[in-house]
């Protein structure tokens, strides 16, 4: 499974970074592109705005079929104070492009990837099957403070191979 979550989290953030370069986030001291796997990061006292944020809620595992089928439920929080420059006022039209972004990334063909394990001791492979997903299904603007933000989330699914966790 953690190759599906990897897989999907590595296919989001190269597709986010395609769509929009400049989406991207600072994170101890790296410049990377606005995607974050909750899972993989360090904990941190404020969560980065106009960022991307993953985090995986429910599992569920059916044996029928040659190899059990893998769901898991993708949650992706993001959110924005509207560009500094302009006293926060586009902060809906920055929410508007965010969501534009994340339609683009999820909702293109294919809504597939190979999936593949980053935390081989050799390096990245490939596993053979495939990761894929569902649209994106987006939750009600919600406003807190000066920022707005959106819950959005996604199926994503996988067979599991043998000897895979």
């Amino acid at each position: 499974m953690q190759g599906a979550k990897d897989s999907f989290y590595i296919a989001l953030r190269d597709r986010i970074a395609a769509v929009n370069p400049a989406r991207t986030v600072l994170v101890r001291g790296v410049v990377r592109p606005g995607v974050l796997a909750e899972e993989n990061e360090l904990a941190v006292s404020y969560p980065p705005a106009n960022a991307f944020r993953l985090r995986w809620t429910e599992l569920s595992v059916s044996a029928e079929g040659a190899m059990p089928l893998v769901r898991m439920r993708c949650e992706i929080r993001y959110a924005t104070s509207g560009n500094a420059g302009n006293g926060g006022m586009d902060r809906g039209r920055m929410l508007a492009a965010m969501d534009a972004e994340l339609a683009a990334a999820l909702n293109s063909v294919p809504q597939s990837i190979v999936k593949t394990d980053y935390a081989a001791p050799a390096g990245p492979q490939v596993a053979g099957s495939k990761v894929f997903w569902t649209d994106v299904e987006f939750g009600p603007l919600v406003t807190e403070g000066e920022q707005l933000e959106r819950l959005a989330g996604v199926n994503v699914y996988s067979y599991q191979e043998a000897g895979e966790l």
